[in-house]
């Protein structure tokens, strides 16, 4: 870890202003921010850990914990809302075991709930790694999960 961080901040000066492209960086690497990394950068840009952890938590895109190999986005956005997206979400809990910004166990699966996911046509959908399930329906959702454990594997 400490060979990857210096490499990381040998890339960005030592001020507050590269904090968030180390944090980018530095979760790259690792997929997420382990707390001593986020203490190593602390100490690289000058700044205070709380504030560090201030920046983190304020962006939804760092992570705090290991993510999984697949990643399940449930739309929660008002077209998916409307079309029965609270639904999906409740079927792939049920089905995974963990909610949203929870991984599974095994490592195989992170749900995440967003906002919108630009899919508004295709209503309720969710986002499986890169690849977008429109009209979703509970019971489509077994399939699409276990090809993307079958794919993990």
């Amino acid at each position: 870890m400490k060979k990857n961080l210096q490499e990381i901040f040998s890339n960005h000066p030592r001020q507050r202003d590269a904090l968030i492209p180390i944090l980018q960086d530095i979760q790259g690497i690792y997929g997420y921010l382990p707390a001593e990394t986020m203490k190593a950068a602390a100490r690289h840009c000058r700044i205070d850990p709380v504030e560090v952890y201030g920046v983190a938590t304020f962006y939804a895109q760092f992570k705090f914990r290991p993510i999984g190999l697949n990643t399940v986005m449930v739309c929660l956005g008002t077209a998916c809302h409307v079309m029965g997206g609270a639904r999906i979400l409740e079927e792939v809990q049920s089905q995974l075991g963990v909610r949203p910004g929870e991984s599974t166990e095994d490592g195989v699966f992170t749900l995440e709930t967003v906002a919108c996911i630009g899919a508004c046509a295709l209503a309720p959908a969710m986002v499986v790694n890169k690849d977008t399930h429109g009209r979703m329906k509970a019971e489509k959702v077994t399939e699409i999960l276990n090809a993307a454990r079958n794919n993990s594997n």
